[in-house]
C-alpha cells in the first residue's frame, strides 16, 4: 500500500517520443497555420492586382491617346 501512495505524488518518467510526437504536432500545425495565410494574401494581391489592370485598362480605352505637336522639317 505504501508503494501506491508514494507514486501518486511522483511524477511519471515521460516518454521522449510522446514530447517529440507532441512537437511535431504543434510544429506541423503552425506551419498550415502560415501557408493558409501565405494563400489567403496572396488571393488578396492577386483580387487586387487585377482590379488595379482592369481599372488602368479602362482608363486607357476612355482617354483616347493625344497627338503630339507636328515636327516642323528642316
Amino acid at each position: 500500500m505504501k508503494d501506491v501512495g508514494n507514486r501518486i505524488f511522483k511524477a511519471e518518467k515521460k516518454n521522449p517520443a510522446d514530447r517529440a510526437d507532441q512537437a511535431t504536432i504543434a510544429s506541423r500545425a503552425i506551419i498550415e497555420q502560415e501557408a493558409a495565410a501565405r494563400v489567403k494574401k496572396t488571393a488578396r494581391l492577386k483580387q487586387m492586382r487585377l482590379e488595379k489592370e482592369a481599372e488602368e485598362a479602362a482608363n486607357l480605352v476612355a482617354a483616347p491617346a493625344k497627338k503630339g505637336k507636328a515636327q516642323k522639317r528642316k
